[in-house]
């Protein structure tokens, strides 16, 4: 990059009022809770749409599937699209579309509409998180850059976790078209705001008379779509038993290295990957696809131990939940302070230290445990998701000009959806298969031989007997109840294993955070002047 673009780009800033920029923050503040609101609300009118337009649960699975599909593949094509067409335009007409296709949404009447109008949200929602996060990393000055990312932030750590309570209680409410058309009022009024307030950078956006890289975006098209697709249904279709998984497997591979030698060999790429040769930058989306495993893998795992095991409703669940989601929230204005004193490694070692150490705590679940049990892990986890995320996208793009942060803001947030798409699939298969393996061992030691068996099974017996069942009914439904018993525990213990595995993984990835420097960021000093618009 030429020295006088880098320094166009740093002070970019200086073309908004104070004021102005606070607006602008609002505008893809409301987008951006559009986005990551919806993405988790659906998962829980899902039933309800079955019955009303009359699908199975591997067909409306396609309406979560669609859209995720669709979100991945355009997120890495953010900052393309951005310099191509004006951040202003496209950040606009993405809402724009993403707002339509809500009201598609609620209005839909069969499954094919659905999908088709749920991937329209997806391709629109993609510029609303990445463009609007490189948007506020150009329009705000350095020393308010922490605090103003922690505000944006509160949303993206926060909605997936009241998501399923606000889903819940709008879908008891009301009906499930509601969860698309609450989108309606605040898609009109972020465009407005965008439309009114923003312009597009002054940076050279390059020739519009250059090709348009349609090799790199249907590799890339392919590759994760594949991928995602893979993912997705892996599970519901024992993974690679299925032909059609390793389909996927095989088309993803070829899609995702072809995209790569091409992109890196063209002059023209639809996603720079060159930026990744700022080392923080690797270590950055490396490190945020552990932390998309730990968020969204821990929050599709906690909600189907009490859901599943111990038969709270998804509102009383997410109510469950609201206390991390509500230390979140605090913490992130706090931190947003603290990239100002304290380097952004020590802040990220920190909360990854307390995410860890959260995830042994819900390790120790068991048959009792409920809300009062996991109040103190959950608060714990987030306080040390809001220590960490800030600090860790400051350190990852702050050394990004011009348009690099753009096309880096793209690729950071597809690091953290891929991670979450990886560690839902991987915590999945996981407790599906440590439940397998905890009953073969469990049922190992209940046996004639074992007299605390015996014992369990004959007070059973006697159980069923005094409530009017002959002695070889009540035997046979004693040894039922006791199989259900073994089965419940050993699904206690997998899931148990699963929040375990969540701290190796960011145990193991602790040694990335050594790539960033260890020194504080200047985001102290305050411009001289500030121009108006």
């Amino acid at each position: 990059m030429a020295g006088g673009e880098g320094i166009k780009a740093g002070l970019e800033y200086l073309e908004y009022s104070n004021a102005t920029r606070w607006i602008i923050l609002i505008a893809v503040m409301l987008g951006q809770l559009m986005v990551v609101v919806d993405s988790s609300i659906v998962n829980v009118a899902m039933p309800t749409m079955m019955g009303n337009l009359g699908v199975t649960l591997t067909e409306i699975s396609w309406v979560s599937t669609g859209y995720i599909i669709a979100n991945v593949i355009m997120l890495p094509l953010t900052g393309w699209f951005s310099i191509r067409f004006g951040r202003r335009k496209y950040l606009a007409t993405s809402m724009v579309i993403f707002t339509v296709a809500s009201f598609c949404c609620g209005t839909a009447r069969s499954l094919e509409m659905l999908v088709i109008f749920r991937v329209m949200q997806g391709v629109g929602g993609a510029a609303m998180v990445a463009t609007a996060q490189a948007t506020i990393m150009e329009i705000f000055p350095p020393y308010q850059l922490g605090m103003v990312q922690a505000i944006f932030g509160i949303g993206i750590m926060v909605g997936p976790s009241i998501g399923p309570t606000l889903g819940g209680w709008i879908t008891d409410t009301y009906s499930w078209p509601w969860i698309f058309f609450i989108n309606l009022p605040l898609g009109i009024l972020a465009t407005i705001l965008t439309l009114l307030f923003m312009h597009d950078s002054k940076i050279d956006h390059g020739p519009h008379k250059d090709g348009v890289d349609f090799v790199g975006i249907g590799l890339l098209a392919i590759g994760l779509g594949c991928m995602q697709t893979m993912l997705e249904e892996g599970n519901t279709d024992n993974w690679f038993d299925s032909h059609f998984i390793c389909w996927m497997a095989a088309l993803a591979v070829a899609g995702i290295v072809s995209f790569i030698i091409w992109e890196l060999h063209t002059e023209n790429p639809a996603v720079n990957l060159r930026v990744l040769r700022h080392k923080e930058f690797a270590a950055g989306t490396l490190f945020v696809t552990v932390v998309g495993v730990g968020l969204f893998g821990g929050l599709f795992i906690l909600p189907m131990f009490l859901q599943n095991l111990r038969g709270l409703t998804a509102q009383q669940c997410g109510i469950a939940m609201l206390p991390g989601a509500i230390a979140t929230a605090i913490m992130m204005p706090i931190v947003g302070k603290l990239t100002s004193y304290i380097a952004p490694r020590t802040l990220v070692f920190i909360g990854s230290l307390g995410v860890l150490l959260s995830n042994v705590l819900l390790y120790h679940l068991s048959m009792d445990t409920g809300a009062a049990q996991i109040f103190w892990p959950l608060v714990l986890r987030g306080v040390s998701m809001g220590c960490l995320f800030i600090p860790l996208m400051l350190a990852t793009l702050m050394k990004l000009r011009g348009k690099e942060i753009g096309q880096g803001t793209g690729l950071f947030s597809l690091s953290q959806q891929l991670g979450g798409s990886v560690g839902i699939a991987l915590l999945s298969t996981f407790v599906t298969r440590q439940a397998l393996a905890h009953r073969a061992a469990l049922v190992a030691h209940v046996t004639v031989f074992n007299p605390l068996a015996q014992y369990r099974l004959l007070e059973m017996q006697a159980f069923f007997m005094q409530k009017g069942s002959s002695a070889p009914v009540a035997y046979l439904r004693g040894l039922h109840l006791l199989d259900l018993t073994i089965n419940g525990q050993a699904a206690v213990l997998s899931f148990g294993d699963a929040f375990m595995l969540i701290a190796l993984l960011f145990l193991a990835a602790l040694p990335v955070l050594f790539l960033f420097k260890g020194g504080k960021m200047s985001t102290r000093g305050k411009p001289s002047t500030v121009h108006m618009d």
